[in-house]
This record gives structure tokens, sequence and C-alpha cells, in this order.
């Protein structure tokens, strides 16, 4: 009998939700350009071939950055704006986004988001154990993003839970489920009529901003402005619970590079960079061969769908020494984790803002933490990697 030993990888796998990293090693060393016939995708698994897939000018992104079947296709630009275009029309799209999302309006916010920070955390280590997503990592990001986006407070904790329905698959199904297709719609709807009351009733927030963005005469439309506004709240939102769940886990089970951040406050940057490079929120972006790609002996055929594993990248020893050792304070410069060139993730300021003022609000009231395993719950997601539930009890200072 022979035994099959050829390393298979499928996004799609719960196994690959819990633990992907040692397939990733099997894939970078014995199938840097892999083929998945079933899943129908071409897989790069090494830093270099990853950091090189963001810029080449064979991959396209005019068919998203999801292979689930309803989010991959001409349509994907629907939801994820211009995350999902090519130059030109991505260039001129980035550029009419970035006009209300400025590095200026991001740094506008830090005292609101520290204050709103410290309004959870406050509640949380009052009580002594909360789950860290529910109560305070999946607050924060959504409340953050809402205020960017002029979002009332009483409608968060909805538009909240419709975006987890979107990112969550369960065992066994290939595609969004018809509770995220409804989260999807009810979202639409809630933006329609949001944007309806901003060009009417024009505030201080991103989508009144946006309403108004113009590079060389061409505006945004209201189409272009609703997608935009889909991606903030589902990548926006959900990549950034995901970074903080992560530091504090990997924190906890690692306790002397814990012991580093709560001994100097000023190292918490680090803390989150090391968390992006060693277990990334987004694990992996999809991409289109618009020809045929030649690489390491092997070609890869105009059309096919090509998956950049982010996360393998981050753990590629040829980028990295030691990748599998969490080491707050390592040079992070070369991490995949945000993209490279005309595809660096807009929200990365953002993100590395939310979660620093975060952990920084922590650590002056925490001593020390300690999470309940057990009841620890991941997310299953074909990009997403990260948890839904972590059961934490604080030692308060």
């Amino acid at each position: 009998m022979t035994v099959d030993t050829a390393v298979r990888y499928d996004p799609y796998d719960y196994a690959v939700h819990e633990d992907p990293y040692p397939t990733y090693v099997r894939l970078r060393e014995e199938a840097p350009v892999y083929r998945n016939d079933e899943r129908d995708f071409w897989a790069l698994s090494r830093h270099a071939d990853v950091m090189a897939g963001f810029q080449h000018p064979r991959l396209s992104s005019a068919y998203g950055v999801s292979i689930d079947p309803v989010a991959w296709g001409r349509h994907a630009a629907q939801t994820m704006s211009f995350l999902a275009m090519d130059p030109p029309k991505h260039s001129l799209m980035r550029a009419l986004v970035s006009r209300g999302f400025t590095a200026r309006r991001v740094l506008d916010l830090e005292s609101r988001i520290r204050e709103i920070a410290r309004g959870y955390v406050d509640s949380a280590v009052a009580r002594g154990s909360f789950d860290f997503v529910a109560d305070l990592a999946g607050r924060l990001p959504m409340d953050v993003i809402s205020e960017l986006m002029g979002v009332p407070g009483p409608d968060r904790d909805e538009l909240r839970r419709l975006a987890d329905l979107l990112v969550h698959r369960e065992e066994g199904v290939l595609d969004v489920p018809p509770s995220g297709m409804e989260a999807a719609v009810a979202l639409v709807d809630y933006y329609v009529a949001l944007l309806a009351d901003r060009r009417k009733n024009p505030g201080d927030d991103l989508t009144s901003a946006l309403t108004t963005a113009e590079v060389d005469g061409a505006r945004l439309s209201d189409d272009d402005i609703i997608a935009f506004l889909f991606l903030m709240v589902v990548a926006g939102n959900e990549t950034t619970t995901k970074l903080l769940a992560n530091a504090w886990y990997w924190a906890w089970r690692h306790p002397d590079q814990r012991a580093v951040p709560f001994a100097d406050r000023t190292r918490i940057p680090e803390w989150v960079e090391e968390t992006l490079r060693y277990d990334n929120s987004t694990q992996l972006l999809a991409r289109r061969s618009a020809a045929d790609i030649e690489l390491h002996g092997t070609t890869v055929p105009a059309g096919e769908r090509v998956l950049l594993l982010v996360g393998s990248a981050n753990r590629d020893p040829r980028a990295f020494a030691d990748p599998d050792d969490y080491r707050i304070g390592r040079d992070t410069r070369h991490s995949a984790s945000f993209g490279v060139g005309r595809h660096f993730c807009l929200g990365a300021s953002l993100a590395r803002l939310e979660s620093r003022v975060c952990l920084e609000e922590l650590l002056a009231r925490v001593a020390d933490y300690d999470i309940d395993e057990t009841g620890a719950r991941r997310v299953h997601s074909v990009n997403v990697r990260g948890f839904m539930a972590l059961p934490t009890t604080v030692t308060p200072r």
C-alpha cells in the first residue's frame, strides 16, 4: 500500500484554523508554489515570493482578496472597494479615499480612542474576570470605526454582530452562509441610509468627508462610498479585534515576553509589532494571475487564483531568525502583515494606534492576568485568524 505523504493545505480546514504553522513549514520547504486542485487555487508561502506578489504586475487584485465564492469575481469591488481593483482605477480610488482617511484625522482620534478604551478597561478590571474579546477587543475597534464614520452609539453593537457573521464559517461550508448573506444586505442597507443622511446633514466625520473628496475633478459615487464603508467595518474592525486578542494570548503563553512591556510600557509598540509578525490576524490574501507566471520551476497559468500566505511569510526563516520564537523587540521591519507597495494597508496606522492605546490602558491598571484556555474559542474564517472568545482574569494594580 502506498501512503500519500504530500503536503495538503486547505484554508477552509478547521485544523488549519487552529494551527496553520506546521503546514506552512512544509509548504515553504516542499511546495513553495502549491497547487490545490480540489479548491482550485495556487499558494505562495515563502517571504520573498509573498512580498513580491503584492507588487507583481501579473497578479491582479480585480477579483478580490478572498476565495469565498460569493466574494470572488468581477463584482468584488462592490464590497471590498479599492482592495479589489488594479491601477489605474485602484490609484484613483485610493487617492480619493485617502482625502477623507487622512493621517491627521487618525492622529486626532487618539484622545477619543483613549477615552473609549478607558471606559471598557475600567469596567472589565472592576469585574476581575471577563471575556477579552466580547468585553474589550471587539468593542473598541468598532467604536473607533464608528466614530470615524459617524455611526451613532446605539447602532454599534448591531454592526459588530453583523460583521462577525460575515467572516465566520461553519465547518464544511465553503461560502458565506445564509446568515452572513443576510448580514451583508443589512450592512449595505444601513450604509445607504447613513450616506443619504450625511449628504443632507454633513458632519465632521469620514462619511461626510468622502462625499466631497475630489482628485483632478473625480469624485466618489454613492456605490464607491458604500463599498468603502463596508470594507471599513470588516477590515477595520475584525482585524484589529483579532490583533489585540492575539497579543494578549501570546504574551500570556510566553511569561518571559509578557514581562517586557509590563516592566516598561514604552515597549508596547514592539509587543504589537511582534504579534503582527508571529500570528497576524490576516493570514492570506487572494490574487488572480493575469498571465503565465514562472516561479521555482513551476508555471502558474493565466486566469488562476493565487493565495499570498502572509502568515507563512512572517514565519519564514529566510526572513526572520528563529521565526517560531515569540520575541518582543526583534526587528520586524520586513513583516508582510500590512502588505507593501500600492496595496500597503491604508488602516495600518489606525490599527497600531488602537492596539497601543488599549494595551497601555490595560497595563496601567493590571499587574498580571490569566487566561482560561479551555474557554478560548477561535473564529473560523478563510482569511482571518483570531479568537471569538478569550476568558481572562486580571490582578489589578
